[in-house]
């Protein structure tokens, strides 16, 4: 018995619409409507079903993005894509390059329909030719915004995934942090490190991105100071080396680092805890 269209594309819409919006519940609504908008079709009768889910939800993920714009304007601080946690590198090994933290932060710094049709373009492979049907543009438009959109994202700027030395990296980092030492913690700090914390509203972080290896030095070392009583385990995050810090078996933070040459170029904390649902629980995406 073949599968169900809808059902055979679901991890693919999941990961379309996590790229585009940044959290899993909204992919998860994103695919909702997108088999709200395939039975009303009549959806068995579609010939090329992937295609027309595909466009359904892309559409849907433009709206949401336009929609939340203003939302993202009165955010209290940065805004942090969710994380996807993996315990070990063996398990994220399956998750695409496309899906590390850093990255879907770049992401961010498209425009929507930018952020759409490179996604559709460099990540799932889709002709321009569809692209251009889904976005309302022509294929030689979307073109060129890819490749607009692929200078901004110029590869030195993009995150590679977490090999061994950027785990130990991060392991390093930790120790000196948990021994308050501020020249060891700002050794394995590139020069002009940028530290991104995302709190929402409910958590305590800070309300801009922390830039230099002195000053992310200090601000980590007084946030060690304080998270004593957390327990501290590696973990790769969306690919990326990283961590988790929990309290009682309650996750608090999710960390990841970029790094370059064996120093730390970038890291992020995501505290938010309508965030943090899905740690331990590797998503069904592609």
């Amino acid at each position: 018995m073949s599968q169900d269209p809808f059902e055979a594309a679901r991890p693919r819409i999941r990961g379309l619409a996590y790229r585009m919006l940044g959290t899993l519940a909204d992919a998860d609504d994103v695919a909702q409507d997108t088999w709200l908008r395939w039975q009303a079709a009549g959806g068995a009768h579609i010939a090329n079903a992937e295609a027309w889910l595909v466009t359904a939800a892309t559409r849907l993920c433009l709206d949401r993005l336009r929609s939340a714009a203003r939302a993202r304007e009165a955010y209290p601080g940065p805004w942090l894509p969710e994380p996807i946690v993996s315990d070990g590198p063996e398990e994220a090994a399956e998750l695409a390059d496309s899906l590390t933290l850093g990255f879907l932060v770049l992401l961010d710094q498209l425009a929507p329909v930018e952020r759409a049709v490179f996604v559709l373009a460099d990540v799932f492979e889709v002709p321009y030719a569809e692209i251009a049907a889904t976005v309302g543009r022509s294929p030689a438009a979307c073109r060129q915004i890819a490749s607009r959109a692929r200078r901004r994202l110029q590869p030195g700027k993009q995150p590679s995934r977490a090999a061994a030395a950027d785990r130990e990296l991060v392991a390093g980092l930790l120790r000196a942090l948990a021994s308050g030492d501020v020249n060891e913690v700002v050794a394995r700090l590139a020069p002009q490190v940028v530290c991104i914390t995302d709190g929402g509203p409910s958590r305590r972080a800070a309300r801009r991105p922390v830039a230099g290896s002195a000053k992310v030095a200090r601000l980590l070392t007084s946030v060690a100071r304080r998270s004593r009583h957390l327990a501290t385990r590696p973990a790769v995050v969306g690919g990326s080396a990283g961590a988790v810090l929990s309290a009682d078996g309650t996750v608090e933070q999710v960390m990841a680092v970029t790094s370059e040459s064996g120093i730390i170029t970038s890291i992020y904390f995501v505290g938010n805890p309508d965030k943090l649902t899905s740690v331990g629980h590797p998503p069904l995406i592609e």
